[in-house]
């Protein structure tokens, strides 16, 4: 197989990538279990592309029961550098409007049933998130995204645990908190792609108002709505990002490991290190 750099994780209603030739579909066990589906291997000009569906292809799995832990490993095993996240969103801006894009800068982690590191055994690391996303990676995203849609650069997305959308006074709280848009998936996403020193950005297509807007509620209804034409832009941004991402990478999260391993050497099990042998094969 072709050396494989590049890997997108599609969300709500972005189940594969179009117009692709497909390669290969793969199916990689790992030390946290089976991901989320198999992943497609696609050809894309002189590049070789992963793409792996987030909920699955039928939309099986939901936000709290997404095997994050699984899914980074298995693209981190390929050789996956750089991640791209297709994440769809409520907007709490009245600046932000249903079938814009945002390329967020920030996070604010309101979940709380996931596990959110692969550190969580007899290894202690402790790594800098404190700009969650990859800057390189996100100028290269946002470059792409604004041919084909209004796009914002930069806004802070809270994360929150789902399935159910906010309360009212929840979604008016975010935007106290300086909240630009809403999700369910970014986290624990983001944090384990920064353990695995893989650059990650996200690309939140918006399609609603959450619930801050008086009679303009949020429902899955009015997210389905938007999900198509949504998609259709995506796949435009997806296209037209790929032929930029063939340089190599000049960022800091290839070295975001390194210096964070606190634990000595002798205290770890060493089943523990077959098990991230993946991730800090760099380092140990």
């Amino acid at each position: 197989m072709k050396t494989i750099n590049l890997a997108f994780i599609g969300g709500t209603g972005f189940y594969n990538i179009e117009s692709l030739k497909l390669i290969d579909k793969v199916s990689i066990d790992t030390p946290f279990g089976p991901p989320s589906d198999t992943i497609s291997i696609v050809e894309a000009e002189s590049q070789t592309i992963a793409f792996l569906p987030r909920h699955g292809i039928g939309h099986n799995i939901s936000p709290s029961n997404l095997p994050a832990r699984a899914n980074i490993y298995a693209l981190k095993t390929l050789g996956i550098e750089r991640l791209v996240s297709i994440n769809a969103v409520g907007s709490l801006s009245e600046k932000i409007i249903p079938q814009e894009a945002v390329i967020p800068d920030q996070l604010i982690d309101r979940t709380y049933l996931r596990v959110n590191t692969f550190f969580d055994k007899s290894i202690v690391a402790y790594v800098s998130f404190a700009n969650p996303f990859c800057d390189e990676l996100s100028q290269s995203l946002f470059e792409s995204s604004k041919i084909h849609m209004d796009t914002h650069k930069g806004g802070t997305m809270i994360v929150i645990e789902g399935p159910s959308f906010s309360t009212v006074a929840e979604s008016r709280l975010y935007q106290k908190w300086g909240g630009d848009i809403i999700g369910m998936t970014a986290l624990p996403e983001a944090k384990l792609a920064r353990e695995a020193e893989i650059c990650y950005t996200s690309l939140a297509l918006v399609t609603d108002n959450d619930s801050w807007k008086i009679d303009d509620h949020v429902s899955q209804e009015k997210v389905a709505s938007q999900l198509q034409s949504n998609a259709i832009n995506g796949q435009a941004i997806i296209k037209s990002l790929i032929p930029k991402l063939i340089s190599p990478r000049n960022c800091d999260c290839q070295n975001a490991l390194a210096n964070t391993i606190i634990t000595k050497a002798d205290s770890v099990d060493p089943s523990d290190y077959q098990r991230l042998k993946s991730i800090i094969s760099k380092y140990v």
